[in-house]
């Protein structure tokens, strides 16, 4: 049998091929590590340096507006009740239109209140014939009396019977004054100068008196808008100056109302239920631009404080509360809790949370993580601008 002492066996090939493939590939990774290392590439986490905009953060005096949901309302609202019951003969007003007190807006049917004022000045009549009577018998019976011609009975009598019909004659006219008033309230008048509203009730319907509705009418000028504080809220408006307070309405769709308002009422308790103090103002409104029963925002101007504006697309919402992100002197994300105090514009107000000097991180909130780095730009700017500053691992080189 041959041998061939040189020529190793299929196995022992095998794994010598195997231990030369892993030193390969092992060198190969060294020298591309290598490679990046030294090219300067991929180095450190300068590459993974996010850009975001940073704007400096100072205090300043910020006033100290106070907001809350609101209800307009007339400065007077009044309800148009029918005195009288009986049938709506005609409606003699528009609706809507503005009106003077004493107009004639509804006429119930009067004919059964015309003959109930004839028979109550028929019933007049006839008890002023009985005073009439009975005048004339005591005057005839006292001279009798005094002569001693008839009974001391007899005269008194006739006195009674006087005073008994002259009492009747005022029950008369009584009711001759109530059956006129009666026939003048068929005629629903306006009880005060206003803004009418819709009327329920069409002609030809049935009214009862003090019962149905026939209109409302309101005074919208000045207007008023009811609303109500929180405790703390209100007791920073008192320190502010209480009535003397500048108030703002503004509408739905974010616009402000011209017109500056003023308190004309402030609860002296408060709600137990709601821990809430009701508050109203009152607002010119010559034109009907605020119309009654609108839900709008009042904003209390209640003095000014020290705070920090931060746009609203820096501040994050979470699960614990109000957060902002800031940029360190080292260029890493650090997350700060905030407290804040409302609205200035369309910037928050915050109390809490924010130091001078800190740069503010107002973009690419969603993908900061605190400690990563960032590369800090000023607005309108972008990293490497002439003023912007260097990232992390990236610091500009001196100029030779």
């Amino acid at each position: 049998m041959t041998t061939f002492p040189n020529v190793p066996s299929p196995s022992i090939a095998v794994h010598r091929r195997d231990k030369f493939l892993v030193l390969t590939m092992t060198l190969l990774a060294t020298l591309t590590l290598t490679a990046c290392g030294k090219g300067g590439q991929a180095e450190g986490p300068g590459m993974m340096a996010m850009p975001v905009t940073v704007v400096e953060m100072q205090p300043q005096k910020v006033p100290v507006m106070v907001e809350a949901v609101g209800q307009t309302q007339g400065s007077k609202e009044v309800e148009v009740r029918p005195r009288v019951s009986g049938i709506l003969m005609k409606r003699l007003y528009t609706e809507g239109q503005t009106v003077k007190a004493g107009t004639t807006l509804f006429q119930i049917d009067r004919a059964t209140y015309d003959i109930a004022l004839m028979q109550a000045r028929a019933s007049l009549a006839q008890a002023k014939a009985n005073f009439e009577q009975a005048q004339r018998e005591a005057a005839r019976l006292k001279p009798l009396v005094e002569e001693r011609a008839i009974s001391q009975k007899d005269y008194d009598d006739a006195t009674s019977a006087l005073k008994a019909s002259e009492a009747a004659r005022m029950a008369a006219e009584a009711q001759v004054k109530a059956a006129e008033l009666n026939v003048g309230y068929t005629a629903v008048t306006a009880p005060i100068t206003g803004v009418t509203g819709n009327a329920p009730h069409s002609e030809g319907s049935l009214v009862a008196a003090g019962t149905d509705l026939l209109t409302t009418m309101s005074v919208t000028d000045p207007i008023w808008v009811s609303f109500a504080f929180a405790e703390s809220d209100t007791r920073r408006l008192r320190e502010a100056g209480g009535n003397k307070a500048e108030v703002k309405l503004v509408f739905s769709d974010g616009t402000v109302y011209p017109v500056s308002g003023k308190l004309n009422f402030a609860a002296s308790t408060i709600d137990p239920k709601i821990g809430t103090v009701q508050l109203r103002a009152e607002f010119s409104n010559p034109k009907l631009v605020v119309l009654p029963g609108q839900f709008v925002r009042v904003q209390v101007l209640a003095g000014e404080q020290q705070a920090y504006l931060v746009p609203q697309s820096a501040l994050f919402q979470g699960d614990q509360g109000k957060v902002v992100f800031v940029a360190t002197p080292d260029n890493k994300v650090a997350p700060h809790p905030v407290e804040t105090a409302g609205w200035s514009g369309s910037n928050w107000v915050v109390t809490k949370g924010l130091n001078p000097g800190d740069k503010l991180i107002t973009d690419n909130l969603i993908k900061l993580r605190p400690g990563a780095p960032v590369a800090p730009h000023p607005p309108g700017q972008m990293p490497g601008a002439p003023g912007a500053p260097a990232p992390e691992g990236k610091a500009e080189k001196p100029k030779s």
